[in-house]
């Protein structure tokens, strides 16, 4: 595994604890289709679908300067992620509760040597 395979995993798996502690139900984790991929799949505590997708950096210190991993979501990612989560709620309607709907979320986290990660969790991006 790359380093940088190594650090998304990492994320992900940051990102899976962090919703579920709030009270998300993964469904569904690295949904592929050719064009790209859905990070997470869940529901949200209002019933809501949520596609969520995870950007996560190193950094070695936390100095606000840094590059942030919101940045790394460009729009023609968030494109390619609304077409994915298109396809997956088409084919699971079951999973669109009433008056629930769907949405995509980022979580972005930044990882400190040595001290907690930083999680922010954007809804409905």
């Amino acid at each position: 595994m790359t380093n940088k395979s190594e650090t998304g995993k990492i994320g992900e798996d940051l990102a899976c604890e962090f919703l579920q502690d709030r009270g998300y139900k993964i469904i569904e984790r690295n949904f592929r289709q050719k064009w790209g991929e859905l990070d997470i799949v869940a529901i949200g505590n209002d019933k809501t679908l949520v596609f969520i997708e995870v950007k996560t950096i190193r950094q070695n210190d936390n100095t606000a300067n840094e590059i942030l991993p919101e940045y790394n979501l460009t729009n023609a990612k968030l494109k390619k992620t609304q077409r994915i989560a298109q396809l997956y709620a088409g084919h699971n309607q079951n999973l669109i509760y009433e008056n629930g709907g769907w949405r995509i979320d980022l979580v972005a986290i930044t990882l400190f040597a040595g001290q907690r990660p930083q999680i922010n969790h954007y809804e409905n991006i």
